[in-house]
């Protein structure tokens, strides 16, 4: 009896710590697919997106497109800074900043102002859409930005 009672504990304690640990935060969701498919690790970064961001196909023919359309491309992303999201009930937005480079729309390297919408799926967080934040909206999101950009352009005192 006691040692039955030992092994509904010690199954408890480990499914527990398994639950804990991959109940991410949205934030680290973005982090962690950005940096997977910084590292070009797409295997990973297919656990970390939606089932509708699979467009329905499995993980070997993602990865394999992924993998083709990156280096075609020829994307290097060099750095990412995740903002604190905004969440309402099963849907997140997480603001991030992104330094790449690639072939055809960012070939001088500059600096993007993203947006990732996640959704939550069977209790976990899951990027959903991703999109380019315009000029004009990224005080919105990126307020600290705004600040720094109004002590720019502040008149130098006489």
């Amino acid at each position: 009896m006691v040692r039955r009672n030992a092994w509904r504990v010690l199954l408890l304690v480990l499914t527990t710590s398994a639950a804990g640990a991959t109940a991410l935060t949205p934030e680290e969701t973005v982090r962690r697919y950005l940096q997977a498919v910084k590292d070009g690790k797409f295997d990973v970064a297919y656990d970390l997106i939606s089932t509708a961001m699979r467009q329905g196909k499995d993980r070997e023919v993602w990865v394999k497109e992924q993998q083709v359309g990156m280096a075609w491309a020829e994307v290097k992303i060099f750095s990412f800074e995740v903002h604190p999201a905004k969440v309402e009930g099963d849907k997140a937005q997480v603001p991030n900043v992104l330094s790449s480079q690639d072939r055809f729309v960012n070939q001088l390297g500059l600096t993007e102002h993203e947006l990732y919408t996640l959704v939550k799926e069977g209790g976990t967080w899951r990027v959903d859409q991703q999109v380019i934040i315009e000029p004009g909206d990224v005080a919105k999101w990126f307020p600290a930005e705004r600040k720094a950009g109004a002590k720019e352009a502040a008149p130098a005192a006489p």
